[in-house]
């Protein structure tokens, strides 16, 4: 079974949400919590998100990934921006417990001129305030292209912020496609060594879901420009190889393409008759 979706809109209901997966040909999703430019966050209706739990029981649905909202930086050198990454995650985790045993992705963050350590220490830090014993949420560090003065450009930053956690069986990883393939992980011709760096550093047992995105950049360039899946540098070849790989089967592979609903329905499709599974 592969489990294939993309980044749909929360904004008409959680069943809505998963009716239109459905229409797209897909078995999992990707959504924001909120605003993703700012800090709002519409109630949440319990029997929308039973229905949408529901639903995805009845189709045999993989884990589905909720998206923080990019504003969320916990390890911004202003103290406000701080404090507000704090309030929202963990009220997102709250909310997360409607959608039980999922999973809740984030940027890690940037440290804003104050140094790679600082950052990974404060994101740690925003980790062990927030996780508890008893959620049933997965969060999930991304893979970074490293822009700027972003932290997660390179598995060993991310192992460096789980190894400050606390409950680190609350902690996965979420692997972006052209992320690292932007931050010099050569994801065209050599996939296999990428996951053996990353189960070595960080432990395959982490790596919990796939953003499946093409490149606009070439290698290395950190600059973090989807592409459609086929169009952009890294290319068909690589993509399927991704997807049929037999370390990476039974987790979700959600397209974060630039793409329309009829685009959406194309790349799934197209990656479905070229999967093995």
């Amino acid at each position: 079974m592969i489990y294939l979706g993309c980044h749909l809109s929360v904004s008409g209901g959680f069943e809505k949400m998963g009716k239109d997966a459905l229409l797209l040909g897909a078995n999992t999703l990707q959504f924001f919590t909120r605003n993703p430019r700012g800090a709002n966050a519409k109630k949440i209706k319990e029997e929308d998100s039973q229905a949408l739990v529901r639903l995805m029981q009845q189709n045999n649905f993989g884990k589905i990934i909720a998206h923080a909202p990019y504003t969320l930086n916990p390890c911004s050198a202003d103290e406000n921006t701080r404090r507000l990454a704090l309030k929202i995650f963990k009220d997102d985790l709250l909310r997360m417990e409607y959608l039980p045993n999922n999973y809740y992705n984030f940027h890690p963050g940037s440290h804003t001129g104050q140094g790679v350590d600082v950052g990974i220490s404060q994101i740690a830090n925003m980790l062990n305030e927030s996780l508890t014993e008893t959620q049933s949420t997965t969060v999930l560090l991304e893979t970074m292209a490293g822009k700027g003065t972003e932290i997660g450009r390179s598995f060993e930053e991310l192992k460096a912020i789980i190894d400050r956690v606390e409950l680190k069986d609350k902690v996965g990883v979420c692997l972006d496609t052209c992320h690292i393939f932007d931050a010099g992980y050569d994801v065209v011709n050599n996939f296999d060594g990428i996951l053996r760096d990353f189960d070595n550093i960080v432990g395959l047992d982490r790596l919990k879901a796939i953003h499946l995105n093409d490149s606009k950049n070439p290698m290395g360039s950190h600059k973090d420009r989807h592409e459609t899946i086929g169009n952009g540098t890294i290319g068909l070849c690589a993509i399927f190889k991704v997807i049929n790989h037999p370390l990476l089967q039974g987790l979700p592979f959600c397209l974060e393409t630039p793409n329309d609903a009829e685009g959406y329905k194309q790349e799934i499709h197209m990656l479905r008759e070229n999967s093995n599974s």
